[in-house]
């Protein structure tokens, strides 16, 4: 009777965690990549990026009309754009940087895909931009509509560009754009008071974006409003929470803001030893901003004010934003939701990196980083197998002791301690090494998924995306049947491999001595080969190579200490 119970726990539990961990995983972790490739009929080939024009459009932009991006760009004189990381232009009217694409990043790995578009003008689908100008009390400012005039014909690393304006009313303004050959725009607002007295000016600078992020924000990755605001970094506001509670108002010396994906970020940065007053803001429908406005100045007649600030509008590359933050703007490289483990994921990404640059294989860079991890785990986990294989020699005497206090249960508790006492057992010395692999785990996996140094990055073989789940599925014979397996049971080769790996490991560890443990480590390994079949596939590599490293580094433990591979054969 006890063991069809215990069958019927086991069973429970393991229907439970199966089929209830997507839904945990949805909200808690975000998802792997997109499928980058997919197999059928044998052949490997990549996935096509959605056509962004048949796509559902929200009720928001379904209700105005959506124009086209070609013509409106080509409907207003523009600037343009070019550095080897950015190209687009500026529009002449308002003023407006709406037009950015990343040459250097692809919608998909395959070759004639399109690169990655980040700003689009307004009215046309997915709008995003950015922009700057003054306010003031009385003041004749540009507007939306204003049209500048141009001193440059390109923006690019070598050539500035200067915006001047004219109200007619005393006052002429000058917008200077100076870029670098990364991503970072710097802007230079000048306001000239030619007329009979003084007047109020406030600069300003503003994000403006349609729509909410193709990026689901969760538990462990945030997308859309973030800004650092007096040294702390701000990831409490999303989307739905504009939605839901509106504008959201913050003052800070120093700091920065704006919108964040999971791999490309847009942010004003004002200058960093200025007070300044920013807003996260809810408009009509879908349409969404964040702004920060300067004290007013008041300028006599005769005089004139310049204000720096700088635009960041790209990729999140680990290493540009790092080399911003040592240039000044406080907290940069938190534009990554590194979360808690951001002192240990940054030393982990290093050395992957590393790794990387010499390997030029971010697959065989994993490996390398599993063997980093488990040579400084070595003298740990040495103890930890010492303490299971001990186990293992007194699980006899441990059964034995079962047996004849089976009705005794609180002597059966004292005998067994005094066993471990005699023969120098720790029963939670295999413990530590696995709570210490907790943090190196969940550094690793934020790592592979945050940052963007990872993505379309290939591996051998079929794998061309390590930051998307395995391709190859077993139930349609890996893409030789015309259909897609549920998420749930997509289970891949690298899953295939991982459920053998830890079974492996298992068979080699002490069996417990509670028959529902016995169940469920029973069942663990092909468990877990369904959990993180949807996972990255650099996770499970990295998993892999751990598991084959544990089941060698217990071989060499058994072929040491001949006595404890006899006493577990013995058993």
């Amino acid at each position: 009777m006890d063991d069809k119970r215990n069958i019927i726990l086991a069973v429970v539990l393991t229907a439970l965690i199966l089929f209830g961990w997507p839904y945990i995983a949805s909200h808690f972790f975000p998802p792997a990549n997109p499928p980058a490739t997919k197999v059928q009929g044998g052949k490997t080939t990549p996935v096509a990026a959605p056509d962004a024009s048949s796509a559902p459009l929200s009720p928001a932009a379904a209700a105005r009309a959506v124009q086209d991006r070609t013509a409106v760009l080509r409907g207003s004189p523009r600037i343009p754009i070019e550095t080897p990381k950015l190209t687009g232009s500026i529009n002449l009217k308002g003023a407006r940087i709406d037009d950015i694409v990343l040459p250097t990043y692809r919608e998909t790995i395959a070759k004639d895909s399109a690169p990655i578009r980040l700003y689009s003008p307004s009215g046309t689908r997915d709008a995003y931009f950015a922009g700057f100008g003054w306010s003031g009390e009385g003041l004749k400012g540009p507007d939306a509509n204003t049209v500048w005039t141009a001193e440059g014909t390109k923006l690019t690393p070598a050539t500035p560009v200067t915006l001047r304006w004219n109200n007619g009313a005393g006052q002429t303004f000058a917008i200077r754009l100076a870029i670098d050959p990364d991503f970072m725009i710097t802007v230079q607002q000048t306001v000239a008071n030619t007329g009979n007295g003084p007047v109020a000016v406030k600069p300003y600078g503003y994000i403006s974006r349609d729509g909410h992020s193709k990026d689901p924000t969760s538990w462990t990755i945030h997308t859309g409003p973030i800004g650092v605001f007096n040294g702390a970094a701000n990831y409490d506001v999303d989307f739905t929470d504009l939605d839901k509670e509106g504008n959201q108002s913050f003052t800070s010396t120093g700091g920065w803001i704006g919108f964040t994906d999971k791999y490309w970020l847009s942010a004003l940065v004002p200058d960093q030893k200025t007070a300044f007053a920013g807003q996260f803001r809810k408009g009509a429908g879908e349409q969404y901003q964040v702004d920060y406005s300067l004290n007013p100045t008041l300028l006599a007649a005769g005089k004139s004010v310049t204000q720096t600030s700088r635009l960041f509008v790209g990729a999140k590359e680990v290493k540009t934003l790092q080399t911003y933050e040592r240039g000044g703007i406080t907290l940069f490289d938190r534009s990554i939701d590194w979360g808690w483990f951001y002192w240990f994921e940054q030393p982990i990404f290093a050395l992957l990196h590393w790794l990387f640059t010499v390997t030029s294989n971010f697959g065989v860079a994993i490996i390398l980083l599993t063997f980093c991890v488990r040579a400084l785990m070595f003298p740990v986990a040495q103890k930890q197998f010492k303490s299971m294989a001990a186990m293992r020699s007194v699980q006899p005497k441990l059964k034995a002791l079962q047996e004849k206090y089976k009705d005794d249960k609180p002597k059966l508790q004292q005998e067994m301690m005094e066993l471990y006492k005699r023969e120098k057992v720790n029963p939670l010395a295999g413990c530590l090494p696995v709570f210490l692999q907790i943090p190196i785990f969940f550094a690793l996996y934020k790592v592979l998924q945050l940052t963007i140094e990872m993505r379309h990055q290939p591996f051998i073989l079929w794998i061309k995306d390590l930051s998307a789940p395995d391709p190859l599925h077993v139930l349609n014979l890996f893409g030789l049947l015309n259909f897609q397996p549920p998420a749930f049971l997509a289970i891949g080769v690298l899953a295939i491999l991982l459920g053998i790996s830890m079974w492996l490991q298992f068979r080699l560890n002490p069996t417990p001595m509670d028959d529902i443990q016995k169940q469920v480590f029973a069942i663990m390994p092909w468990m877990m080969m369904f959990i993180m079949a949807p996972f990255a596939a650099g996770l499970l590599v990295y998993w892999i190579t751990n598991n084959m490293l544990s089941i060698a580094q217990q071989w060499f433990l058994y072929r040491s200490h001949p006595q404890l591979k006899e006493a577990a054969a013995a058993k």
